[in-house]
């Protein structure tokens, strides 16, 4: 079974990032070659490579003070230890949001069914992300039901079946073109009748219309508040790390939009913008909880902030 942070876990994090580190170190490269201090040339240099790393303007701009104030407190510190500094001050600035990072994939205690709404716009990799979320909580012992209340976009619900299929996971699904609350309140009641640990309800990702998606959404939780009145327990949203800011767009657009408690990152595998997940992690104040570094299940890992950092700036490769 999967283990949290295993030797082959870290390693896949190590790849996953690989792309993201790689240039982002032949930038940093650059702008360092011939100097002997971190002067202002270099601060200039390193706050455009983090920018253009995705890593945000907010964000890079605390990177920045922090580093410009550790520089006007020591005066000799070298340029080639520059990843150093940066390494530290991202960690510190990452653990003072003070979200406790999850140890594994677990639920809390005493709440059962515990009920996750999961939202995210079309092609982020949501679905792929509720099923592989299945089979880690399935293969953990957890009695999971996914409900299918993406019920407008071509072949969603077949794909979510699918993946419940693969990971041996009840879907409850009304088919195509029918009403989301409907699929969500029966997928609640089946969970609440079969002693089921955890309720994943997939929902539609029109983010073009705000006022729908809102209304939509309402209309879900008030059917679910049914069986349980404090559901649902956890608005997951879905991010594709690949898009860099037009992730960090999508994470304003959602939280206007609805209650977001928590977020994913998936396909950092595929691309150089996993700076995007610091620049989350630090503005939205929601915890990233998980993150996809590849196609395999055990592939979609918990976020981990040190682990992440530790991955990022290993250059042993």
């Amino acid at each position: 079974m999967f283990k949290f942070f295993s030797k082959n876990n870290k390693e896949n994090l190590d790849k996953g990032l690989e792309k993201s580190k790689n240039n982002f170190f032949t930038k940093l490269g650059k702008a360092v070659v011939g100097k002997s201090t971190v002067d202002e040339e270099v601060l200039d240099e390193l706050e455009e490579i983090l920018i253009t790393s995705d890593v945000g303007v907010n964000t890079t701009i605390k990177i920045i003070d922090r580093i410009e104030a550790r520089v006007a407190k020591d005066k000799y510190i070298n340029a080639q230890e520059l990843d150093k500094i940066l390494k530290e001050e991202i960690a510190t600035l990452l653990e003072e949001n003070h979200f406790k990072d999850q140890e594994d994939f677990a639920l809390p205690e005493g709440i059962k069914p515990y009920i996750m709404l999961v939202v995210g716009v079309n092609g982020v990799g949501k679905t792929t992300t509720i099923g592989k979320l299945a089979a880690q909580f399935k293969n953990r012992g957890k009695k999971v039901i996914l409900g299918a209340a993406d019920t407008f976009r071509a072949a969603a619900v077949d794909q979510l079946k699918l993946w419940g299929e693969r990971a041996g996971v009840k879907v409850v699904s009304h088919g195509m073109n029918t009403d989301p609350a409907s699929v969500a309140f029966d997928a609640v009641k089946e969970g609440v009748n079969s002693g089921a640990d955890l309720v994943i309800i997939d929902t539609a990702g029109r983010l073009h219309n705000k006022v729908n998606l809102m209304n939509e959404l309402t209309k879900i939780k008030r059917v679910i508040q049914k069986f349980r009145e404090d559901a649902p327990h956890e608005v997951l949203l879905v991010l594709d790390g690949s898009t860099g800011q037009n992730a960090a767009n999508q994470a304003k657009e959602f939280t206007r939009a609805t209650e977001v408690t928590s977020l994913a990152i998936t396909k950092l595998d595929g691309t150089a913008k996993g700076g995007v997940v610091l620049g989350i992690s630090d503005e939205f104040k929601i915890p990233v909880k998980y993150i996809g570094v590849g196609e395999k299940i055990d592939d979609l890992q918990i976020f981990n902030k040190f682990e992440f950092i530790d991955s990022f700036f290993n250059k042993s490769k």
